[in-house]
């Protein structure tokens, strides 16, 4: 549809299918200005075009009894599919959605760790990308939007710096271009942002102007958003976490997750783990994040050790990210989040010492390990609204 005032007036319409679950000629003339003849013309266009249906009158609906009855309409949910996908390090997840947001399908491919710099990550996720559209019934025409998750910095064409860590590249090899070439819109962008998308979404950052999502696994990574904005910075890389290693007692970005894992196993090994704690019956390729928090969540000593001297450190992260962005809430994300009640307990409490008052909230995400698959789907459903006009479904096509 070209740019004309007719365009805009169809984009009106459409804003207000996306957000209600149905409404009438007259509904759609309070909402916009606009006349009777010209939102009903607008509408037959867009049930053409295939962006909504009609349903059943105002009055068979039971709405009113009297007069003529009015045309409702409502945004077809069916009319696309868009896919989010969570490209991590050893585990890439695609999810299929139709366009309310309701998952559809849903596929994993596993990377084995030490195959991460050797794998052919633009084969593994079309192979998720493939099995979750067979899952949710549906072909490649009909896909509106893909948004892939990386771990590394994007620029606003989707492509990770050729310098600096070479991790970046691994990570993010050509998605951009790949999935374009499929002819599907596409979106590639860091998966803390998309994590802070999420949470801004349905998560602990609703309602919320400014918070930060810490996505902790392997390594950090951050997403910011301020007065209601993602900050990516001039080249996507805002969130990266690299000055980490600046700050006294922390020196690194690595993870919760990866941390805790490494702490634990080279106490096993140099024999530093006492004797009568759990954590020594646990064969030591199972020791890992969750054991200790489990352990310590049982009261183990060694394992609550372990926990304080996490907090210590996650304490100091926190610190240095309120202090240069003044946000009200930081919210640990990520597959670790599920079990660090009481890492976050011990970290408030350090927090408070750090700061200047009032500390900002820490809380545990909700939204477990499908965050960043969560913020890719949300992700690629704003860039189908922002965008509608210019797609073609696949009911309009012949």
């Amino acid at each position: 549809m070209p740019y004309t005032q007719r365009r805009l007036n169809a984009a009106a319409i459409l804003r207000l299918a996306w957000d209600v679950s149905a409404f009438t000629a007259s509904n759609a003339m309070n909402e916009t200005g606009l006349t009777r003849s010209t939102v009903i013309a607008l509408c037959d266009d867009l049930v053409e075009c295939g962006w909504l249906a009609e349903l059943a009158d105002a009055r068979a609906a039971g709405e009113y009894r009297k007069g003529r009855p009015a045309k409702r309409y409502a945004l077809r949910g069916d009319a696309g599919v868009v896919i989010g996908v969570d490209a991590g390090p050893h585990r890439i997840t695609a999810t299929v959605s139709d366009l309310f947001g309701a998952e559809l399908g849903q596929a994993v491919e596993h990377v084995a760790r030490d195959e991460t710099e050797t794998a052919d990550r633009v084969a593994l996720t079309d192979g998720a990308v493939s099995a979750a559209l067979a899952a949710a019934g549906v072909g490649a025409a009909r896909v509106l939007c893909i948004t892939v998750g990386v771990p590394a910095p994007t620029d606003l064409n989707g492509v990770s710096p050729e310098r600096g860590n070479p991790f970046w590249r691994l990570m993010n090899p050509g998605f951009a271009q790949h999935f374009a070439d499929r002819g599907w819109p596409t979106v590639v962008e860091n998966d803390a942002n998309l994590a802070a998308v999420a949470e801004g979404s349905t998560g602990a950052g609703t309602g919320l102007p400014s918070y930060i999502t810490l996505l902790s696994g392997e390594r950090f990574g951050a997403g910011y958003v301020v007065n209601g904005q993602l900050v990516r910075g001039a080249r996507g890389g805002a969130g990266e976490m690299w000055p980490l290693r600046l700050v006294e007692n922390v020196g690194s970005a690595d993870g919760i997750g990866l941390l805790l894992r490494d702490w634990i196993r080279t106490a096993k090994r140099s024999g530093e783990l006492p004797l009568d704690s759990s954590l020594n019956s646990i064969p030591l390729k199972n020791l890992d994040a969750p054991a200790v928090f489990k352990a310590a969540d049982a009261g183990d000593p060694y394992a609550v050790q372990l926990i304080e001297h996490m907090a210590e450190r996650l304490a100091r992260i926190c610190a240095v990210l309120a202090g240069l962005l003044d946000v009200d809430r930081i919210v640990i994300a990520g597959a670790v989040a599920e079990a660090i009640d009481l890492l976050l307990e011990r970290t408030r409490l350090r927090l408070a010492e750090l700061t200047h008052p009032p500390a900002p909230d820490v809380v545990a995400s909700k939204l477990g390990s499908g965050v960043v698959s969560a913020g890719a789907v949300t992700r690629a459903l704003a860039y189908t609204r922002e965008n509608a006009l210019d797609l073609v479904l696949e009911d309009a096509v012949g």
